[in-house]
């Protein structure tokens, strides 16, 4: 049973802080927190575990924030949501068929696309409804990055936001709150399998989440001050941090 020191709950904790902050306002935040979780020794199943637990309380934390300003376009995603479980269903069994290796060398490929993307500006439209083409891009947007979530992961919430943005032509900042509700209700369902399971270690878990909600919270509140520069910035910062991941672990294998 792993034994969790009072060092590897701050440098764990520390890290919570920093992907939750980053992960409220562009996702990406479990390409910080996951590898500190493995770096600090947690064996893989619980450090998954783990991870889902406080990404599940910081998201919820960000969407009550956005959703107090009236930022989540909730037809939008609630028109989304099943669409992403089924891609995400639909991914899962992908991956017993096709290696991760492969998709991995064809994101290091898009990702700097996707880079250069956010730092190209866009028309934005204040308000998105359901009408005219929406009705079909939003679920096939959701069932696309579901099936990529549910068979690589890695950058979901930064992916459903660029979508959000340059394909459905919502603000950067309304597309960061929307997609939340799809976050939240994706680590829900995975959270509730590793609750089952008995695959978290509470005493880092805990501490972890308190970082994770102050975390989000801070960058909820900067991305509505800021706007959409800081939905870019971050967006940026965690595209590039995928990218580093997958090229460190294509030279590892």
């Amino acid at each position: 049973m792993f034994s969790a020191t009072f060092g590897t709950i701050v440098f764990c904790s520390l890290a919570a802080f920093v992907a939750g902050f980053i992960d409220s306002i562009a996702g990406g935040g479990g390409l910080i927190t996951l590898p500190a979780l493995l770096l600090a020794g947690v064996p893989p199943h619980l450090a998954l575990g783990t991870n889902k637990m406080q990404s599940s309380m910081g998201t919820a934390v960000a969407l009550a924030s956005f959703a107090n300003s009236n930022l989540v376009l909730w037809r939008l995603a609630l028109a989304g949501l099943p669409f992403s479980l089924i891609g995400s269903g639909i991914g899962s069994k992908l991956a017993l068929f096709l290696s991760d290796e492969l998709l991995g060398t064809i994101l290091i490929v898009l990702l700097p696309i996707a880079m250069v993307c956010t730092l190209v500006p866009k028309k934005e439209r204040k308000n998105a409804s359901m009408s005219g083409s929406s009705r079909i891009l939003v679920p096939l947007v959701c069932l696309v990055i579901g099936c990529y979530d549910g068979f690589f992961g890695p950058g979901t919430g930064s992916f459903l936001i660029l979508a959000f943005h340059w394909i459905v032509g919502i603000g950067l900042v309304q597309a960061s709150a929307t997609v939340k509700v799809l976050n939240l209700a994706s680590n829900v369902g995975a959270l509730g399998i590793f609750l089952w399971s008995g695959q978290i270690i509470w005493a880092i878990a805990l501490p972890m989440v308190v970082a994770s909600i102050v975390g989000n919270w801070l960058g909820s509140r900067t991305a509505m001050r800021l706007g959409a520069r800081a939905v870019r910035l971050f967006l940026t910062v965690s595209l590039g941090l995928l990218l580093l991941t997958l090229i460190v672990r294509s030279l590892n294998g």
